[in-house]
């Protein structure tokens, strides 16, 4: 995966009000740590961090951040959001080795038509919108894709039915659904379908 640069400014006051300062310069508080190493208290541009995230990768983004001009492999290990607006207030970075496996969290995307749930009025539906898996910061995929052309009523996609990429491990348990393909017309329509099928097949028989 490629870097992303994002300039951060180390020396930011610490506490509440200085917090609420850098807001309203459209800065957002924030703090680098990793394996040996002392956190850095550091800022970046809201304006910067929302370019940053605006690629296939998201939050997920592998970034290269430029504190004071020193670069730090790095990716981004939790956000804070304002309880209304919604906004970021608070970002904290992770300084990775490229070589080393992280536990990262990957957005669930269903790609394809499934044709034959369609025709029924059906439903495929992602069971779960994240995917935890383990890998070094180099093989980290943007996001987890998945296949739905050939799924019918019925079928459920889980976690170890799924190919990831070379060097990505997923962590959670193998039966976790992730993808479900449902047939959404009531019950009794159903069901009056499959006694009206039944029916046809007597009639056929009785003949």
């Amino acid at each position: 995966m490629a870097q992303t640069t994002l300039t951060a400014s180390s020396g930011r006051g610490t506490g509440s009000p200085n917090a609420r300062r850098l807001r309203a310069e459209g800065r957002i508080p924030g703090v680098l740590y990793g394996r040996g190493m002392t956190p850095v208290a550091l800022s970046v541009e809201r304006r910067d961090l929302r370019l940053a995230v605006t690629g296939p990768a998201g939050f997920n983004a592998l970034l290269s951040l430029d504190v004071d001009g020193t670069p730090y492999p790095a990716i981004i290990k939790a956000i804070q959001r304002h309880p209304i607006r919604r906004t970021v207030s608070h970002i904290d970075f992770l300084q990775v080795s490229m070589t080393e496996e992280i536990t990262v969290t990957l957005a669930v995307r269903l790609d394809g038509e499934a044709k034959a749930v369609a025709m029924v009025n059906g439903l495929v539906d992602a069971a779960v919108d994240s995917v935890e898996v383990v890998c070094t910061p180099t093989n980290m995929p943007s996001e987890l894709v998945i296949d739905i052309s050939n799924m019918q009523v019925g079928d459920v996609i889980r976690l170890g039915d799924i190919t990831f990429p070379h060097g990505v491990t997923p962590t959670g348990d193998a039966d976790m659904a992730v993808v479900t393909a449902m047939d959404t017309r009531p019950g009794d329509a159903a069901e009056s379908e499959g006694d009206s099928d039944a029916a046809a097949e007597g009639d056929a028989d009785g003949e």
